[in-house]
């Protein structure tokens, strides 16, 4: 395992200060602001702790309510609302200076035989040959402030290989579909709970990047206001999040400053292992 990687195992495992309350430490990613994905992880991890943990989670719904504060560790609440004979539910809520700046609500399953199907894995290029979105990144450091520089040029916990190349500096209009391959940049234990929690951590990953595709403006476009508004996430199969995953993403509607994206993530054996969906917000400030 990196160091990088490292670091966020351990961020996910969360300091258990009662039967249900929980310290976080945050990630500087070069931002004031926290990545939406690791507030959605380390929340997760938070209700799987109060949970039998023969009962895994198969959906979570989170609201992003403040803007959450990087260099501050987040306190994360969880409401016990019923444990009932085939399912569990849990409330969380992120607060930092006494405020939430998260809440969640999660439901938790035993193993069940039953009825399936699923949609179809997109016919893309695979990973192999393909460069990863650090690399990519690097073609384009001189636009990069010097303050973020360092940390986004760095190698990440995630690793990203994007399919087709988008340029967010110089943003063109396109479809909103983009696709991408992910996987922990490293091996991981046998550990099915840690492997959701690094699932939901890199789903916020380009999906307001797609729902902004068609306006030809980027997350790096001057005057923008972006940012997660909810998220949500269904787990339908086991996963490994140290073997790629294909994330498939596209933008139906965008409408009142708001985007709404959805992905579906595949494992390589073309098995749909999870789905996704978010809205955000997307308002140019120019005049």
């Amino acid at each position: 395992m990196t160091q990088m990687l490292d670091d966020l195992v351990r961020l996910l495992a969360l300091e258990k200060i009662e039967e249900t309350l929980f310290r976080g430490h945050s990630q500087d990613l070069g931002f004031k602001q926290l990545f939406g994905g690791q507030v959605l992880g380390q929340a997760l991890s938070a209700a799987s702790q109060t949970v039998d943990p023969q009962r895994h989670v198969h959906s979570v719904h989170g609201y992003f309510l403040r803007p959450g504060d990087a260099r501050m560790a987040i306190v994360y609440q969880v409401d016990p609302v019923r444990d009932g004979a085939n399912f569990t539910t849990r409330r969380v809520q992120a607060i930092q200076k006494g405020k939430p700046i998260f809440t969640m609500i999660c439901s938790f399953q035993g193993f069940e035989e039953g009825y399936e199907h699923q949609a179809t894995m997109p016919d893309v290029p695979g990973p192999d040959d393909l460069m990863n979105e650090t690399e990519l990144t690097r073609k384009y450091q001189h636009l990069l402030h010097e303050k973020v520089r360092d940390k986004v040029l760095v190698d990440k916990p995630i690793e990203i290989r994007p399919v087709g190349v988008f340029n967010p500096f110089d943003p063109k209009p396109a479809e909103p579909v983009r696709h991408m391959w992910l996987r922990a940049d490293g091996n991981l234990p046998d550990d099915p709970p840690l492997h959701r929690y690094l699932l939901a951590y890199a789903s916020d990953f380009h999906l307001l990047g797609t729902a902004l595709q068609p306006h030809a403006v980027s997350s790096w476009s001057p005057n923008m206001q972006i940012a997660s508004l909810d998220h949500a996430v269904w787990y339908h199969r086991p996963l490994r999040m140290d073997d790629w995953l294909l994330y498939a993403m596209d933008s139906p509607s965008a409408a009142g400053s708001r985007g709404l994206s959805r992905g579906q993530i595949f494992n390589r054996q073309g098995q749909l292992v999870a789905s996704v969906t978010q809205e955000s917000l997307m308002r140019s400030l120019n005049p």
